[in-house]
């Protein structure tokens, strides 16, 4: 007789609420449940009536939106023509995220070795062209090529930021001012072998793999069959912070006495903060902290490896070009993360490095990726003014939508563009100069360290308060900000409400609604990351 059935819904961004997901269907299946775990899009959500039983799990992103898996469910649920009682016999239970004995759990996979690789190279099943009549997506994205890689900070400055272009020849993508790019990158071979060594792997093993109830997804992306490396180097996540419920698993796993005391320490309530003084403060990975588990890395078999380790997880980036100015092309401009901690190594992003390292000059070079729609929207009135604010890396959604109202003939752009040093990292100093030379825009720019007193864009807008006022208000101009989520967009907010009292006569309560009203009528947006 078949037990107890449970579904587990999650909503994810960043893998948070998807971890939680998992450890509670662990917990199910430990209490001999029947569940199911999946993203709340690749569920038919008109199945809903008939489960007996359901647990959301819920994050959210950005300036508090739906994750992009939960986007298509979160529309249908809010239909206005929806029945308020459609749900009314369904129990269920919401778990909304903010800003220890496993040892008979089953994986839930299955894993068949081969005796010998396949006939067909990996290689091959993983580079083959997507169906061209399939849209580029997360399950079948499109193996652009490498155009260019070029770095564009100067040699002696603190940062390595690169100018990539790829080829979108052939692979129906199409894309305006305001999308975004998903990237899926790849671990470094150095880390990928060190991973090997220490699990005792062979690379070059080949497996099938089979999930072990039929509810269970199969891992998007992986081919059938892969190999040891095709593995570790494209799907999991060797590079990440590992989360409690890593320690959790990894300590039912481990046969030393002594390494499983310390992992039990972390994955408990009290060890918290020893754990996040030694995985969390120092951003210390899954792969470093396997190297100090020795014994029980050893011990791991290779059918928990999809259970322990999350997935790669595709990086979004602001496309920084147009298709009116570059048909067929697709530019970023990419921070290369590098930063250190107590930790000997350095911290590296895993993505920005990836692509950091990739030179097309040496050889064929293709990057998995697609394009989804941003949070950015520009005005197509002609006559609409447009106010972006994009220090830094911040400024590449706005090329996108310089060029593209370039080339509609669009002019009333105004930028604020800032940066420490004008010979160092004055991204696309060239461009904005001779678009100015030609009455398409007007160039406000902010070195901060050229001078004694650091000058920020918040200072040239309040310096050019009544300007931005008069389009704003008289104008129905639109104000964008993009960039660092840290310090800078609440400066900029805080110097544009100070524009709308000084230079509108406003209240701060009517300088508040005011705002508001911009921000409804989407007159005022923000892209932001951490």
């Amino acid at each position: 007789m078949p037990g107890p059935q449970l579904l587990v819904l999650f909503g994810s961004q960043t893998g948070t609420a998807e971890d939680v997901a998992e450890r509670l269907g662990r917990e199910a299946r430990r209490r001999r449940l029947r569940c199911r775990v999946l993203a709340l899009d690749s569920y038919s959500v008109a199945d809903l009536i008939r489960e007996p039983l359901v647990i959301f799990v819920c994050a959210t992103t950005g300036q508090g939106d739906p994750p992009d898996n939960m986007k298509n469910f979160w529309r249908f649920i809010f239909r206005k023509k929806l029945p308020s009682t459609s749900l009314c016999q369904l129990d269920f239970a919401v778990l909304g995220l903010g800003d220890s004995s496993y040892a008979n759990l089953p994986s839930k996979f299955i894993l068949q070795l081969l005796p010998e690789a396949p006939s067909t190279s990996l290689q091959e099943l993983h580079t083959a062209s997507p169906d061209p009549q399939q849209h580029p997506s997360e399950s079948q994205p499109f193996l652009a090529p490498m155009v260019t890689n070029q770095r564009v900070t100067g040699p002696s400055h603190f940062q390595d930021v690169r100018l990539i272009e790829f080829d979108t020849t052939g692979s129906g993508i199409s894309f305006v001012a305001g999308d975004v790019v998903h990237i899926q990158p790849s671990n470094s071979d150095t880390h990928v072998q060190q991973f090997c060594q220490v699990l005792g792997l062979d690379p070059d093993q080949c497996f099938t793999l089979q999930p072990r109830e039929p509810s269970v997804p199969f891992p998007s992306g992986l081919p059938q069959p892969c190999s040891v490396r095709h593995l570790v180097t494209r799907h999991l996540d060797i590079a990440s912070v590992p989360r409690r419920s890593f320690f959790e698993l990894l300590a039912c796993l481990s046969p030393h006495e002594m390494e499983r005391e310390k992992l039990l320490e972390f994955s408990s309530a009290q060890g918290q903060e020893a754990l996040c003084e030694y995985c969390s403060r120092p951003r210390r990975t899954i792969l470093e902290v396997l190297c100090d588990f020795p014994h029980t890395a050893a011990a791991i078999p290779l059918h928990y490896l999809l259970d322990l380790i999350p997935r790669i997880r595709a990086r979004a980036f602001s496309i920084a070009s147009s298709l009116l100015a570059h048909p067929a092309r697709l530019q970023i401009l990419v921070a290369v993360v590098h930063y250190k901690t107590r930790l000997r190594e350095p911290r590296r992003g895993l993505c920005s490095s990836w692509l950091a390292s990739l030179d097309p000059r040496q050889g064929p070079v293709r990057v998995p990726l697609w394009v989804r729609p941003g949070s950015l929207t520009f005005p197509e009135t002609p006559d609409t003014p447009v106010i972006m604010v994009g220090p830094g890396t911040g400024v590449a959604p706005f090329r996108a939508a310089v060029q593209e109202r370039v080339a509609q003939s669009q002019t009333g752009n105004f930028l604020f563009f800032g940066c420490r040093w004008r010979d160092q990292d004055f991204y696309w100093e060239a461009e904005w100069q001779e678009l100015e030379r030609r009455g398409y825009l007007t160039l406000v720019t902010a070195f901060s360290r050229e001078q004694g007193q650091k000058v920020y864009v918040q200072h040239r807008l309040r310096e050019l308060g009544l300007r931005v006022w008069e389009l704003l208000d008289s104008h129905g101009a639109y104000f964008y900000v993009a960039g660092s989520a840290k310090d800078m967009p609440a400066s900029v907010t805080e110097a544009l409400m100070s524009i709308l009292q000084e230079h509108g006569g406003l209240s701060h309560r009517d300088a508040d609604a005011y705002l508001a009203r911009l921000q409804r009528t989407l007159r005022f947006q923000t892209e932001t990351w951490a």
